[in-house]
């Protein structure tokens, strides 16, 4: 007779009970000396959160996963009162289990590896025992790219483009005034260490990086191959700690913040997004030479633009994230529109059938970006929304049919709370913990005085 898993972290530890899995990896673990394991999460910032275990204990740790507090998936962050956001200090823990497929090896520490873990509700609880963490950024994607897939019969492939900014010696920028250090390939050389590293450790934890520039003073981009967005998520947060190494390795600073300097070009991360239907895109129609969507792109596109400014709040996480869309000319949207190969709009059409959105920054937390942008997708598609005609020329100017661009974290909490989508997308315990871990972010800054105020009042009368 077979038993029915009771619940979701049942079906989960059968899975990762499977003898000729954990043999494999016990294998692997002993080619590779490995030593301890990482047992990770991803809190709703975007920050890698978990603990590490000798790795001897890998069958135990397969099926019983590890524990860890409540509040770790908001970063153990206190409000201003002093509270612990996420249910406090009196909360429960939650159970983190690892997805067997996604063990690595660290390229600089053999002896260390990682697994990637779903989260869940721990199995004593009497009513949620067992279910998925409702806050498990992670587990959600998954869950809402399953149920995407299962009523459309699409899958979402994306690839980010991750701008960042590097600091230290001998890194400072050089170029002759009024022009720009852009795709100068001695500054590339200069950076040599840097990229080098990067993507060696890239291609050894699974990304098959393919290309990458200098963009502006500091700024290095180095991309990878798209894949089915859940995979580009982890990819993206992998890429991070990868960075993060590197800078110690070199004793030299990687920043993701999204605007460095009024003047410079923000630290963006661009989705580029396909659907697919088995392994044909469906945005784009291959018997068109010029640019040219489909009727589903055209409509997956109208859902998106519609949803743009309810998202913002997830797309430009941070306080600073804002300054990117003040500063124009800087290559960073100023309305929502959508163009063909127009680099100033919210989205752009690619001339290789792609849609890439201009909005998310460095700081995004891309697990629930692709969760918001299934959902804006699937509202596009049920409505049959209409993006409009593309915009011609400049975008920094005008007006645009869709709603306008939130202008600061505020701004787009207010819009982000106010939308049925982000609940769509995230669920109603998830919005709310992120809504009240950013909406504290937004008070902390409007009740923090700055440079710039005493640069302006300090010496001044009324």
């Amino acid at each position: 007779m077979t038993t029915v898993a009771a619940t979701e972290l049942d079906a989960h530890r059968d899975r990762n009970t499977d003898a000729d899995a954990l043999q494999t990896l016990r294998d692997r673990i002993s080619e590779s000396g490995v030593e301890y394991v990482y047992y990770q999460g991803v809190s709703i910032t975007g920050r890698v959160v978990g603990k590490v275990v000798p790795a001897q204990h890998l069958t135990r740790n397969a099926e019983r996963g590890v524990q860890l507090h409540r509040t770790a998936v908001a970063d153990l962050q206190t409000d201003r009162d002093g509270e612990l956001l996420g249910g406090g200090v009196e909360a429960a823990e939650f159970t983190a289990l690892p997805d067997l497929d996604t063990f690595a090896v660290l390229p600089w520490d053999p002896s260390v590896g990682r697994f990637w873990c779903r989260l869940y509700e721990p199995a004593h609880l009497p009513e949620t025992g067992g279910l998925p963490l409702a806050t498990d950024v992670r587990g959600n994607l998954i869950r809402r790219h399953e149920a995407f897939t299962a009523r459309t019969g699409l899958e979402l492939r994306s690839g980010c483009e991750p701008e960042m900014t590097w600091t230290g010696p001998g890194l400072e920028a050089r170029f002759r005034p009024g022009s720009s250090p852009a795709y100068h390939v001695e500054h590339l050389e200069r950076y040599r260490p840097i990229y080098q590293k990067v993507i060696t450790y890239g291609r050894a934890l699974g990304l098959d990086m393919i290309e990458g520039d200098y963009e502006d003073p500091g700024q290095l981009e180095l991309n990878w191959m798209f894949d089915h967005a859940g995979r580009t998520a982890d990819r993206l947060v992998t890429y991070r700690q990868i960075c993060r190494q590197v800078a110690r390795e070199l004793g030299v600073t990687a920043s993701f913040m999204p605007k460095p300097a009024t003047g410079m070009m923000g630290n963006g991360c661009h989705h580029n997004l396909s659907l697919w239907r088995g392994e044909e895109n469906v945005l784009a129609d291959p018997s068109v030479t010029e640019l040219h969507l489909t009727e589903t792109g055209r409509h997956a596109l109208g859902g998106i633009l519609t949803h743009a400014a309810a998202s913002m709040a997830v797309y430009g996480p941070t306080v600073n994230s804002y300054k990117r869309y003040w500063d124009a000319g800087q290559f960073a949207p100023s309305q929502i529109n959508w163009g063909m190969d127009n680099k100033t709009c919210t989205v752009r059409l690619s001339a290789n059938g792609r849609l890439e959105l201009k909005l998310p920054d460095a700081m995004v937390n891309p697990y629930l970006s692709h969760a918001l942008l299934l959902a804006a997708i699937e509202d596009g598609l049920a409505r049959r929304v209409d993006p409009g005609e593309p915009q011609r020329g400049s975008s920094y100017g005008g007006a645009s049919a869709f709603a306008a661009l939130p202008l600061t974290l505020g701004a787009a909490l207010d819009a982000f709370t106010a939308s049925p989508i982000a609940e769509r997308a995230l669920g109603a315990e998830l919005v709310a913990l992120y809504a009240a871990y950013k909406r504290d972010e937004w008070a902390r800054f409007c009740g923090a005085v700055t440079d710039w105020e005493h640069e302006m009042y300090a010496g001044e009368c009324p």
